[in-house]
């Protein structure tokens, strides 16, 4: 079964989430119906209320969001369960994240990309 296709801007985004109001169902509902992936959908509603311009908020005039404050993280070694790789934690935002030096590059990199908007 395909996800559907994905919101391809922030226009479209805002549309979609409109028109799931205006029908009084959720994101996902919508989505659904309308052969839309609804991760993409639920992506976009994520980043739009972060930034303050969902288009529940556009309609208030809601205060402007403070800027996220960045913070710097310790990486700190954890205890090895193999001999000669270490092993990692990365805590932002209350959430953990765990990796060892066996970790690939690519998923390394994945995981920053995912991180990044924290």
């Amino acid at each position: 079964m395909s996800a559907g296709r994905k919101i391809e801007d922030e226009r479209e985004a805002v549309r979609c989430l409109r028109a799931a109001e205006r029908q009084g169902v959720s994101a996902a509902e919508w989505a659904r119906a309308h052969g839309v992936d609804g991760r993409s959908l639920h992506a976009w509603q994520m980043n739009l209320a972060r930034r303050g311009t969902s288009p529940k908020k556009r309609r208030k005039a809601a205060p402007k969001a403070t800027p996220a404050v960045h913070a710097l993280v310790e990486l700190v070694p954890a205890a090895s369960t193999a001999p000669g790789l270490g092993r990692y934690a990365l805590v932002v935002s209350g959430t953990r994240v765990e990796f060892g030096d066996d970790a690939s590059v690519a998923t390394l990199r994945r995981v920053l990309e995912a991180l990044r908007p924290c």
